[in-house]
């Protein structure tokens, strides 16, 4: 389907709305910086200081929403990555989804938290998803829009 897909759990069972292009992906949120800080969701530029975050990242990067070809950290849906302060083997995810309506809502949080958990020192994994402010194109990376063609 898409050439860089080969993540085991993208591959298993997709229905046939995972087949949508990226014509499928929602107009822009004018104001999502204003969202943002509003909910007090850190921008991802802000995440804590610690270095396995680094790798939790890097194992994001492999996880991709099913119905774009493009990974979940590059495609905006981790908001905020936070390591616990009390129990420092824990790691606090908060994600979105490009829709309520994403045929792998109850699978994508999984995914996102199997990865996060292959990183040494890291035990315990909270994702919790969030649906404010709404996903939109302009929480993409620049390198998720020339992909998908989004100049």
């Amino acid at each position: 389907m898409f050439n860089n897909m080969n993540d085991k759990h993208n591959s298993e069972n997709i229905s046939e709305e995972c087949s949508k292009t990226s014509s499928s992906i929602p107009s822009a949120v004018p104001e999502v910086e204003a969202d943002l800080a509003e909910a007090q969701i850190p921008p991802m530029t802000q995440v804590d200081n610690d270095p396995r975050l680094t790798t939790v990242i890097e194992n994001l990067r492999h996880v991709y929403d099913p119905e774009i070809p493009v990974n979940v950290y590059e495609l905006g849906l981790i908001y905020a990555l936070h390591i616990d302060t009390k129990n420092t083997d824990k790691l606090n995810i908060m994600m979105t989804l490009t829709s309520p309506n994403c045929p792998v809502a109850e699978e994508l949080p999984q995914w996102i938290k199997e990865a996060a958990e292959k990183v040494d020192g890291i035990e315990e994994v909270d994702v919790e998803l969030s649906w404010d402010p709404p996903w939109s194109p302009s929480l993409m990376a620049e390198s998720a829009k020339y992909q998908l063609n989004m100049f």
